[in-house]
């Protein structure tokens, strides 16, 4: 709930910086997306972009002060109420969990994924105040990771918690990707992505997890740009905006390290080529890269089936 609460905090302050200000971007798709487009030689001797300067006289710095606000005191809202609700118990000293079995691991694609679209959310705002794309990834991924460490160190006092190794591991490397994507345009072809359908546990009221700790209905996913990967002589014959993506899902959990896993490979859509355009529309379109369309699929394992819709 909390990173619930934080993300549709963070979201809504991008959502009105983006429409009330004049951008020349909205985010790293579209410059680093065209860059990546016309600039074959990220394969040969130069898989980097050069990094812009941000005019400082240029900086809105109160809407910048705004964001930043808004921020900080949502996050510190959100704080309270879990404090009370999950974290404070005098009897409880700091504690580590090596929780390698929990969830059979999705929880940690889980963790990558949420901080990495965090670290999107904050970048988001802070571009909207006219700092450069670079320096607004890194200190959305700075802000998206330090919120993150935040939780897992607090939940190292909980009393039903603790602090996860594989957890933090996982909050640091998600920012991280969001930062190399806009250094190295090649990642950009990789983009993590999730979709969500609530499990039959969570319908029936079997669990008293809510959404995010849903990890039967959660299937995460790695959608890959073909068309950008594919032999130039190959590629125009493929679709620029079908990618293909990789998934994978727990079923049968049963907290104890139960269960078993199961793999998916299934066609999915580049939002970049919906037909609308401008700052918002493009701010929409970002956002949009991290959930995967319900497209024809394949599961893999445990049992090869075809499926008209894989959501």
């Amino acid at each position: 709930m909390k990173k619930i609460l934080l993300t549709y905090f963070v979201f809504i302050t991008s959502i009105v910086a983006q429409d009330t200000l004049s951008l020349k971007r909205s985010n790293h798709l579209i410059t680093d997306y065209q860059m990546m487009k016309l600039s074959a030689q990220y394969l040969g001797s130069a898989p980097y972009v050069s990094v812009p300067q941000t005019d400082v006289n240029n900086v809105d710095w109160q809407m910048l002060g705004i964001v930043g606000t808004i921020t900080i005191a949502s996050g510190v809202a959100v704080h309270l109420y879990e404090a009370n609700s999950w974290w404070r118990d005098p009897n409880t000293d700091f504690h580590i969990t090596w929780d390698t079995k929990y969830a059979l691991g999705i929880d940690k694609f889980g963790h990558f994924y949420a901080s990495g679209l965090l670290a999107h959310a904050f970048a988001s705002t802070v571009e909207a105040a006219n700092v450069d794309v670079f320096t607004s990834a890194w200190i959305g991924a700075a802000i998206a990771f330090s919120y993150e460490m935040f939780v897992e160190i607090e939940d190292g006092f909980g009393p039903n918690w603790g602090f996860s190794p594989g957890d933090a591991i996982a909050d640091f490397l998600g920012p991280t990707y969001y930062v190399m994507q806009h250094y190295f345009p090649i990642l950009q072809n990789f983009q993590p992505r999730v979709s969500y359908l609530p499990s039959e546990k969570f319908l029936n009221g079997d669990t008293k997890a809510i959404v995010i700790d849903d990890y039967e209905g959660q299937t995460f996913w790695l959608a890959m740009r073909v068309n950008n990967l594919l032999p130039r002589n190959w590629a125009e014959y493929w679709p620029s905006w079908l990618m293909i993506s990789l998934g994978t899902s727990a079923r049968e959990l049963d907290g104890a390290g139960g269960g078993y896993r199961e793999y998916y490979i299934a066609l999915d859509f580049d939002p970049d080529y919906i037909p609308i355009h401008g700052r918002f529309a493009q701010f929409v379109k970002n956002t949009l890269n991290y959930l995967h369309f319900p497209m024809p699929g394949i599961r893999i394992t445990p049992n090869t089936a075809a499926f008209a819709i894989v959501f």
